[in-house]
């Protein structure tokens, strides 16, 4: 819905959105409690679930959890193990219970560096729930926005370039597949910063910033964030006309 001012109103009826999570500050939590920083990964895990079951209920199209840079490879490598297992667990215990729902679920980013236990997770999932259409359910493993926008160069250089578009398929290839931009960006955990995440996606996002640590994180913060987000004019650039 739009004014006469060209500027986008969120208001009710609220559209369909996709939002993106930068999920921040499980291993902090875990070490606040005085527990492995596994175990703060595991808490978010159950976080996922929780935030995925309270998206069903939200005008959600789109979820994107970006769950793994290129730079945490650099992570201890008993920790990068543990989320490794963390991430099939997920695909093959948790993944199975949303498909019921009408959750598609998929995954962007690198699979050559994954170990093939977890490839084979993540192709089994998302075989099994392609035909998903309520909600996409996107997790970004082992993703780079500057790679994703830098192999998408390369490729666009070599087909003698052409307009944006062309260029945003190609980019959309290299993280897996075309979807809509991202319309609202969370991050949690209280830093602000994106992280690498997915840069193209987010031109246009609007940002919500909470000091909540991921572990903690739910139906009640997804709520309030969303409702920030209604409450914003986006006008993606355009001068309101002189009233």
């Amino acid at each position: 819905m739009t004014n006469r001012n060209g500027s986008q109103l969120l208001s009710s009826p609220q559209p369909s959105v996709h939002v993106a999570i930068i999920m921040d500050g499980s291993g902090r939590w875990g070490v606040a409690r005085g527990l492995p920083r596994m175990d703060g990964h595991r808490a978010g895990r159950a976080a996922v679930c929780r935030t995925v079951a309270a998206a069903l209920e939200q005008p959600i199209h789109t979820l994107t959890l970006f769950a793994f840079s290129t730079d945490n490879w650099s992570r201890p490598e008993s920790e990068v193990a543990e989320l490794m297992r963390n991430f099939e667990g997920f695909f093959r215990e948790d993944g199975p219970a949303l498909v019921p729902q009408g959750v598609r679920l998929s995954v962007m980013g690198r699979r050559d560096r994954l170990p093939g236990f977890l490839r084979d997770a993540i192709e089994q999932i998302e075989a099994t729930s392609a035909a998903g259409s309520t909600l996409h359910l996107r997790l970004a493993i082992d993703y780079s926005g500057r790679e994703a926008i830098l192999a998408a160069a390369r490729r666009f250089q070599s087909t003698n370039d052409g307009p944006a578009e062309n260029f945003a398929f190609l980019l959309a290839e290299s993280a897996g597949e075309s979807v809509p931009d991202v319309d609202l960006l969370i991050r949690t955990g209280g830093e602000l910063r994106l992280s690498n995440c997915p840069l193209w996606e987010i031109a246009y996002a609007e940002l919500h910033f909470t000091a909540c640590l991921w572990p903690d994180f739910g139906p009640a913060e997804l709520d309030a964030a969303l409702q920030d987000f209604y409450s914003r004019h986006r006008r993606f650039g355009r001068i309101p006309a002189a009233v």
